[in-house]
């Protein structure tokens, strides 16, 4: 069987996971109409046709020390992969939570390419369609962008179309599969080295401010340093969302709230939609541990940021291409218009930060190295947060799976590892963004209460800037 190393940095995800947390991505598409089981599958097997890695596994191999590899499953059978289940009599959001928590916490085979999907039936008049990945199969942006050709613009589209073929990763996909560590150690620098270059400009291109023009060797070096500072501050102390894990997990989602009223919002402070809508969630979260007994006027709680590097022309090529940054979070601010402008100011701090870039060179580094050594840096950096959070864009119209219309789209971020307790991530589908959090069900137990008050948050914000005069401008400050 055909061998093909896997890149570095999707290595590094792949040894992610934690003795109880798994680095494990599962997204949820609610319908009002019942899917056709067998249509989904048959949609499915046409176009994921283009797109080996769902008919890979993972296997290690190599000496002195096996490395990730993926390995083309023999006699690969798609239905393995898909599993039609309703929900328990008689329904409800609450069952439909006991359910996706169920999935979430369960390990998916490792002699099966890592990934499933499950049909749910029973909800409401509806259905949910699940599906899991594991990390190192793709981020949030290329998996979006394979979204796209699972979900259609229009009901009537055909199963069989044409699917844009990914390019081939510029990474060792056909090499040897005896390379082993010390092999691809020396050779570490030259790699990484592309690496950097591609990924600065990727970065430079995205950030669109005047660092463009700074020469690529200083925001690497930049980078860097900025790392390294980040690395010797003092850990998160303990809180609800650290301490000792179990596999079980725990979902809960928001209600939906208007990109509009988020922009309404944001004009309180000049602040962008991302800002209004971390600062909701950290009041959400602020509440949540004042409400558990911790200090919230005297501790730090950070969330471990990713910031995507892909160029546009390659979100449909599948692995992981983005940085991280640790992201100081207000809980200490008292009221929501004072989180949002620290949440503001911290945000576009980060956003001339090399910092990412740096973070990449990093997991692509220890992707080269055995899980053992890679678990270092990956715990060094854990420790300096609670949480992961992340924001996707979703489609601004309605899309549909087999031929069924999608009424709401959200996913769970993991937060593998054995230092973070809890994934945050926000989508917006079509003019509304849903919150979303797994956690481990042994450290937060209810983490609809935290959804509830980001609900409650954002109502507060969203009557202030009601209240807000409306400034209008004359024909001269238009000009002007």
């Amino acid at each position: 069987m055909a061998l093909h190393k896997m890149d570095a940095v999707d290595a590094a995800w792949f040894h992610m996971d934690g003795r109880a947390n798994l680095a494990m991505v599962t997204s949820v598409a609610l319908t009002r109409r019942r899917l056709d089981f067998d249509r989904v599958k048959a949609l499915y097997a046409a176009r994921l046709a283009d797109f080996p890695r769902f008919r890979q596994r993972v296997v290690e191999r190599g000496l002195p020390v096996p490395l990730p590899h993926w390995e083309d499953v023999p006699d690969f059978d798609i239905g393995q992969h898909l599993h039609h289940v309703a929900l328990p009599s008689p329904g409800g959001r609450r069952a439909l939570e006991r359910m996706l928590s169920d999935i979430a916490s369960s390990p998916l085979d490792r002699l099966q390419p890592l990934w499933q999907v499950h049909v749910i039936d029973g909800v409401g008049r509806g259905s949910a369609l699940v599906t899991r990945f594991h990390h190192c199969m793709g981020d949030g942006t290329s998996m979006t962008a394979l979204s796209m050709q699972l979900y259609d613009a229009a009901p009537d589209a055909p199963i069989e179309r044409g699917a844009r073929r990914p390019r081939r990763r510029p990474a060792a996909a056909d090499d040897a599969a005896g390379e082993g560590w010390f092999d691809t150690a020396f050779a570490t620098l030259g790699t990484a080295a592309r690496g950097v270059a591609a990924a600065t400009q990727a970065a430079l291109r995205t950030a669109r401010h005047p660092q463009a023009l700074v020469d690529k060797a200083a925001l690497i070096a930049g980078g860097a340093g900025m790392l390294l500072t980040e690395l010797l501050k003092t850990d998160d102390p303990p809180s609800p969302f650290k301490g000792d894990f179990a596999l079980p997990k725990r979902v809960a989602w928001s209600a939906p709230v208007s990109i509009a009223d988020v922009k309404a919002i944001g004009a309180l402070a000049d602040a962008k939609v991302n800002d209004v809508l971390v600062a909701g969630m950290t009041g959400a979260l602020r509440a949540y541990l004042k409400r558990r007994g911790v200090d919230v006027g005297h501790t730090t709680l950070r969330a471990l940021v990713p910031v995507d590097l892909r160029p546009p022309e390659r979100a449909l090529e599948l692995g992981n291409d983005f940085g991280l940054v640790l992201l100081e979070l207000a809980v200490a601010a008292r009221t929501p218009l004072e989180r949002l402008r620290l949440t503001k100011a911290n945000m576009d701090a980060l956003k001339r930060s090399p910092e990412p870039v740096a973070m990449r060179v990093l997991f692509d580094l220890f992707g080269r190295t055995p899980k053992a050594v890679s678990d270092i840096p990956q715990s060094l950096i854990s420790r300096k947060a609670s949480v992961v959070m992340t924001n996707v864009v979703g489609a601004r119209e309605t899309l549909y799976v087999a031929g069924v219309p999608i009424e709401r789209v959200m996913f769970w971020v993991p937060h593998p590892g054995d230092e973070l307790g809890m994934g945050i991530s926000i989508l917006s589908y079509r003019g509304e963004a849903t919150l979303a959090i797994v956690a481990d069900a042994h450290l937060v137990p209810d983490p609809e209460t935290i959804t509830r008050r980001f609900e409650r948050e954002f109502a507060v914000l969203l009557a202030a800037a009601q209240r807000a005069p409306v400034v209008k401008k004359t024909a001269g400050a238009d000009r002007r």
